[in-house]
C-alpha cells in the first residue's frame, strides 16, 4: 500500500510525456531522427521561399528541435515541432501555427516525414 502513490505519479508522468505539446497539431511520424527531419524541414522552407529558416534545439545534442516557418521568430512563431517518437525509434512532427498560414508549411514538413 505504501507503494501506491508512487505509482499513480508514475502513471500520471506516463500519460502527460505521451501527449504532444499545447497548441501543436500532429503532422505525422519519421522513422528518421529529429535532427534529419528538422535540417530536411528547414532546407524545404528556405529553398521554397529564398527566406532564411530559424532552428532552435528544445533538447541536447538535437533530440528535439523547432524549425521556424519562414519570417517567424522564436519564442512564438509559426514553426514546425520536431521531437522523437513517443513509441519506438524516430521522430514525431507537429506544427503550432502562431497565426501563420499552416497548407503550405504543412505539405513541406509531410514530404519530409
Amino acid at each position: 500500500m505504501k507503494y501506491l502513490p508512487l505509482i499513480a505519479l508514475t502513471v500520471a508522468i506516463s500519460a502527460c510525456a505521451a501527449q504532444p505539446p499545447a497548441g501543436v497539431q500532429s503532422v505525422g511520424q519519421s522513422q528518421q531522427p529529429p535532427k534529419v527531419v528538422a535540417q530536411c524541414i528547414a532546407q524545404k522552407w528556405a529553398d521554397g521561399s529564398q527566406q532564411q529558416v530559424v532552428s532552435q534545439d528544445t533538447l541536447a545534442n538535437d533530440q528535439a528541435l523547432d524549425v521556424y516557418v519562414p519570417g517567424q521568430q522564436p519564442p512564438n512563431g509559426a514553426a514546425a515541432v520536431v521531437r522523437p517518437a513517443y513509441t519506438g525509434t524516430g521522430s514525431w512532427v507537429g506544427f503550432r501555427s502562431g497565426g501563420a498560414a499552416g497548407s503550405d508549411a504543412t505539405g513541406a514538413i509531410t514530404g519530409c516525414l
